[in-house]
């Protein structure tokens, strides 16, 4: 009998992902991934991510199911790989995604080598994918609900990893996975779904920010194109390419973030068309297979919800330049892009910077 450690947040999707892979005649391990307290992202209270109520929801359905189940403190490893790098990130102008970071660097890292020192054949998570094994090598899928896939947010995944891991939730829709949680008797059958990033639960980065790192935000300029002062901003981290709430202007237009320096501590803003760029030069990439030599015609995603757009993919030694058939709007240094050929992700990087058409 094969071997799987179930990630379980306490959420309905992985206590769904280990009722099916019990189902299937797995062995099951739960564990839930204990990544921060409250004290070390400046939360004193309230319902988050790695709460007491999380762990004991997921340890109410592994005893459901009776499985075994543990908690692995990875909180260093959270800290350091996703907080620390969110936190240098928006201080670069950056606009970052700590959750491929998560799955990088704690769900397909290091909970991966922990399962292998179990002794454990596979990994599995709640996530809305699907693997294929096609020739010896193993392709990264579009879940079929294409409302609810993540595939973006598992671009950096690799070959080995794939080659160990399950996706249980890939094929079903969230309605069907309430429903399976339903019928089973599941606690969290009908459990909200998070939102926001687990670490900055009312979703303000800027206090975060603050009490993360102990110093205030600087105030500075608010720019229009031609370089004039046309109002002051709260902190330049705060804001992100594209953003027109909480900017306080009235210029006889809307107007969007189009730019932010660091170094001048100033934010820039312009009408909509400003925001708009066909091409992008992303770094950090991974390849889901061989990287292929020679320029091609794909698709890509500059953000999460985004449908996938035509595009001209140039591999470079370090990421790609990418082309699109389309202007893309607010085009977010720090952002994942991620190219796909189909149903099939090729790979992705983040983007370094737009670049002039």
């Amino acid at each position: 009998m094969k071997r799987v450690l179930v990630a379980m947040s306490g959420g309905v999707d992985s206590s769904v992902a280990a009722y099916l892979l019990q189902q299937q005649g797995y062995e099951c391990i739960g564990v839930t991934m204990k990544l921060y307290a409250n004290e070390m992202v400046g939360l004193s209270k309230g319902h988050t991510c790695c709460s007491l109520d999380d762990v004991e929801d997921a340890r109410n359905v592994a005893i459901r199911l009776g499985i075994p189940y543990y908690v692995f403190n990875f909180a260093a490893d959270f800290e350091e790989k996703v907080i620390q790098k969110f936190v240098r990130s928006y201080e670069q102008g950056l606009t970052p995604n700590p959750c491929i970071d998560c799955n990088r660097y704690l769900k397909f890292e290091r909970l991966y080598r922990r399962a292998r020192e179990l002794g454990c054949d596979y990994i599995a998570t709640g996530h809305y994918a699907r693997i294929r094994e096609a020739n010896g090598r193993y392709e990264l899928l579009t879940a079929l609900d294409g409302s609810k896939d993540q595939s973006y947010m598992l671009c950096t995944m690799t070959q080995e990893q794939l080659a160990h891991t399950l996706f249980p939730l890939g094929e079903l829709t969230k309605t069907q996975v309430r429903q399976i949680a339903g019928e089973q008797g599941l606690r969290n059958a009908r459990k909200h779904d998070s939102q926001d990033i687990c670490f900055v639960p009312d979703g303000d980065y800027m206090a975060f920010l603050e009490r993360y790192t102990g110093q205030p935000a600087q105030r500075g300029d608010l720019l229009d194109l031609d370089g004039n002062v046309v109002g002051s901003h709260r902190g330049a981290a705060a804001y992100t390419i594209g953003q027109r709430r909480g900017l306080g202007l009235a210029m006889g237009e809307p107007v969007y973030v189009t730019g932010k320096s660091m170094e001048q501590n100033t934010v820039t803003v312009g009408p909509n068309a400003a925001l708009f760029s066909r091409s992008l030069r992303a770094g950090d990439w991974n390849w889901i297979a061989e990287p292929p030599a020679e320029p091609f015609h794909a698709e890509a995603k500059i953000r999460y919800r985004q449908q996938s757009q035509p595009v001209l993919v140039r591999p470079t030694e370090t990421g790609a330049e990418l082309t699109f058939d389309a202007p893309q709007r607010a085009i977010s240094p720090g952002q994942a892009v991620v190219v796909y050929d189909g149903e099939s992700v090729l790979g992705g990087g983040v983007i370094l910077e737009r670049m002039d058409d």
